[in-house]
């Protein structure tokens, strides 16, 4: 019997009765996840255990719907359509707030080597990361009522803000910060923001699932050998504009301080075996800037956050970063000059309001991290 704390003893004795006859003969915390590996006795491997966090005293996490989400995101993807882009559900006590996972074990999380290691080292795994995240896409799209028919059987569900709205007061938010640096979105740009903002409430051929954090810490690659990549954490899944999973392939998530955009092709053809207007370089051009550019909004709302730390915080350079990447895929794709130029406009604004920050982005190398 293994000895641990009194909360992770509880969970202990759940997994079991979830999982008898098997008994957990070890528990090793993923910190800093409410998230464990447990072995299990005899021939029965290894499993991953999710569980609700405790917000104060004795509360569970109001967000249940996170694990129901997650649940019925797995089970769609292995049941409904019999794929193995990611784990299967082992086991869950909704109720409970638990679920168990199948291990994805040996394979790791691909920030983590790309952080040890450079990109230069991981190209096969950085291929991988950018087609599993186009398979999803693909396998996906067309089929939200079989999805939805299982998530609605879980609890109810908002699929409008699955869609477009779950973060539309944080791109709100950006806007005005960017208006208040002296930058408003106006005039052609303004009109074609209302334009990229229908485009995403209404994505058309290219609504599919996304798992709601696309980026390389979750994705699982094998070390060695095959990169054989598997997607991870499903808690924020849900329908929405499929491209929305392509812009951690163009420009940097929090992580990062470059990306490789040249990874985007891998995507674009995976994409393209289900969406087939994928192949269209207007349509895909289009969509593509119009979710980088939602993205460097919902970026931007944390200017005033970013301004308050210290000159030479690498998160200065991050957000110049990421608001030039997205102008530059609107200007490679020959697509909303507008908000093209009016990005060129918010970078330089930012880089004289922080001249630690007035760095050549475009010189740093692919998956440069930013220091924490």
């Amino acid at each position: 019997m293994i000895i641990l704390n009194p909360a992770e003893n509880s969970l202990v004795s759940k997994v079991e009765r979830l999982l008898s006859p098997a008994a957990v003969v070890g528990w090793r915390r993923l910190e800093p996840w409410a998230v464990a590996r447990a072995e299990l006795s005899g021939s029965h491997g290894s499993v991953i255990v999710k569980w609700m966090r405790l917000h104060g005293p004795g509360l569970h996490r109001s967000e249940s719907w996170r694990l129901r989400s997650e649940v019925a995101a797995l089970g769609f993807l292995s049941e409904d359509l019999g794929v193995r882009l990611a784990a299967r559900v082992v086991a869950a006590d909704l109720a409970a707030g638990l679920v168990v996972l199948e291990d994805l074990a040996p394979r790791v999380a691909l920030d983590g080597l790309l952080r040890a290691d450079g990109a230069a080292a991981h190209g096969e795994r950085l291929a991988a990361f950018a087609r599993v995240r186009g398979e999803l896409n693909a396998v996906t799209a067309g089929r939200a009522e079989v999805y939805y028919a299982r998530r609605a059987a879980l609890g109810a569900v908002d699929r409008a803000a699955d869609c477009a709205g779950r973060f539309a007061g944080f791109r709100e938010e950006g806007r005005l910060q960017v208006a208040a640096l002296g930058v408003e979105v106006a005039g052609g740009a303004e009109r074609e923001l209302a334009v990229v903002l229908e485009e995403l409430e209404d994505p058309g051929p290219f609504l599919a699932l996304s798992n709601g954090d696309p980026e390389a810490n979750n994705v699982l690659v094998q070390a060695a050998g095959a990169p054989d990549a598997r997607v991870i954490d499903f808690e924020f899944a849900g329908f929405t504009h499929a491209l929305h999973d392509a812009v951690c392939l163009y420009v940097p998530g929090p992580a990062w301080l470059s990306v490789d955009g040249g990874m985007g092709a891998a995507y674009r053809r995976a994409l393209a075996v289900g969406v087939p207007e994928a192949q269209d370089d207007r349509r895909f051009g289009f969509g593509l800037a119009a979710a980088c550019f939602s993205y460097m909004l919902l970026r931007l709302q944390r200017l005033p956050l970013v301004d308050g730390r210290a000159a030479g915080d690498d998160s200065r350079v991050q957000l110049v970063a990421t608001v030039e990447a997205a102008a530059r895929v609107a200007e490679s794709f020959g697509v909303l000059p507008g908000l093209a130029g009016w990005g060129w406009r918010v970078a330089e604004a930012l880089r004289r309001r922080w001249p630690d920050a007035d760095v050549d982005v475009a010189g740093l190398p692919a998956f440069a991290a930013r220091r924490r």
